[in-house]
């Protein structure tokens, strides 16, 4: 490998694992994993050791062309610390901060920040997606510090002349996808009847092979320097319609029973599950028109393919 070197923070990560394979198949840049324990990236490409929350800048950033950070402190249910918005601030702010300015000062040409939707905000009312260009109105501590950063990284970018790209996924899926994702295959993998049959929202996704594209295509992109994109797979679908199909894609039936999304709101609401009722009832919408029009982009996966992906990924693992 050869080509200009691409650092990945967070690159045992979902998002930067697969980032850097889609580098290492590229063959176009050196990509540089940064990690801050064992990988199994270790052979296939450079690793540095690194920590978000350390001092200490990364060692050769100066032969580096692009930083990408993908590492965060990530938005978690029933989050136990004692001021989570501290938390999120002192990892996800300042500890971008201080890696974009290490970078900026050792030359580096341009800095891609994996932000969130959760900047926009948590809900949308329906066809009225959020915009690349919205004001921001985050609700939670992770949403806020991503904005924060947002802000804070720009400024670096204005003071010192590197190149500044945000990016903000909705819920990315895949293979290997976890969490919620995760335990949705299972429920249908498993036969269980969900009530969630009468759900009418929409909601955008981006699959995990669209979002790497895409920062791909931000590497490079002379129009990309400076703006915020927003990214999904350019089609929304319903919890219920997600459900459907991924249980095609799974070759298993799905039972599906059609409780109205208010009943399940409000039973949702008396056990203490506001925040997950919101996720699985209430729209989220992102509109892409900019990112196809500033950078000529457009997503590489459809829907299906990227749920049939997710799902034999799933079936190999249930099989070891």
């Amino acid at each position: 490998m050869s080509g200009p070197r691409v650092l990945v923070t967070g690159a045992t990560g979902f998002v930067g694992e697969a980032l850097i394979f889609r580098l290492l198949r590229d063959k176009v840049f050196t990509p540089v994993a940064a990690v801050r324990g064992e990988t199994r990236l270790s052979g296939l490409c450079p690793v540095v050791a690194f920590d978000l929350e350390g001092d200490r800048a990364l060692p050769g950033l100066e032969r580096v062309e692009v930083v990408i950070h993908c590492a965060a402190r990530v938005h978690v249910m029933n989050d136990v610390a004692a001021d989570p918005l501290q938390e999120f601030r002192r990892i996800n702010v300042e500890g971008s901060v201080r890696l974009a300015r290490h970078a900026a000062s050792a030359g580096v040409r341009r800095f891609i920040f994996i932000s969130s939707i959760k900047v926009n905000g948590e809900m949308t009312q329906p066809g009225q997606p959020f915009c690349a260009d919205d004001r921001p109105a985050p609700v939670d501590p992770y949403g806020v510090s991503k904005w924060e950063a947002e802000e804070q990284l720009m400024q670096v970018g204005k003071e010192t002349g590197m190149e500044v790209v945000i990016i903000r996924p909705p819920l990315i899926y895949g293979p290997g996808v976890k969490a919620n994702f995760f335990n949705m295959m299972r429920w249908l993998d498993r036969r269980v009847p969900l009530p969630l049959g009468g759900i009418n929202n929409q909601r955008s996704l981006v699959a995990i092979g669209n979002l790497v594209d895409l920062i791909a295509v931000c590497i490079r992109h002379p129009a990309a320097a400076g703006q915020v994109f927003l990214v999904s797979d350019g089609e929304d679908l319903s919890t219920s319609q997600l459900l459907r199909r991924m249980a095609v894609a799974l070759s298993v039936k799905s039972y599906l029973l059609p409780v109205p999304s208010w009943l399940l709101s409000s039973a949702a609401s008396l056990l203490g599950q506001r925040a997950l009722a919101q996720r699985l009832c209430g729209s989220l919408q992102v509109d892409i028109g900019k990112t196809r029009s500033v950078l000529g982009w457009s997503p590489v996966i459809t829907v299906e393919q990227a749920l049939r992906q997710t799902a034999g990924h799933h079936d190999s693992r249930l099989q070891r």
